[in-house]
């Protein structure tokens, strides 16, 4: 995210403050391990694999919102989730991870144009999909953290 930025894809503005946005890797337990949710950006339709083309629910911090408060809007605005976030160190000055598991009893429900599909991907493919390496990295840091046995108790 580059500080020059000063509004979203939607014309939004972003707060001016680091950090400029927030990642949730949002888990859960699945039959072979460990899920991670990926959302498909539809800017470029739905045939695109490229950079930017997979990632976990993400976006900027409007101005003055509080960084927790960011990373609740976009995992409800862009997967319909109303779940316990967990903030972590794991990101950069620029860019806050949080992470959150996902319960037996909620669904996603994309709720935004920004999206046209979801998947549930292991880690292997997350990190294959999620251009360019540094949204891959936010998985594999979030993967790395919970196979440390961490107990987030949540935000």
């Amino acid at each position: 995210m580059s500080e020059a930025l000063s509004t979203t894809w939607d014309g939004l503005p972003i707060s001016p403050e680091a950090p400029f946005g927030t990642t949730v890797v949002v888990y859960r337990q699945g039959e072979a391990g460990i899920e991670f949710l990926l959302l498909h950006r539809a800017h470029h339709g739905p045939e695109y694999e490229g950079e930017w083309a997979w990632t976990p629910p993400s976006g900027s911090r409007l101005p003055n919102e509080p960084v927790d408060e960011c990373a609740r809007r976009e995992l409800w605005e862009e997967a319909g989730l109303s779940l316990p976030i967990q903030a972590t160190e794991l990101g950069q000055e620029s860019w806050a991870i949080y992470y959150a598991q996902m319960t037996p009893d909620q669904e996603v429900k994309l709720l935004d144009p920004e999206h046209d599909r979801f998947e549930w991907v292991s880690l292997e493919t997350a990190l294959t999909r999620c251009l360019p390496d540094v949204v891959g990295q936010s998985v594999a840091k979030v993967a790395r953290l919970l196979a440390g046995g961490f107990v987030a108790t949540g935000v």
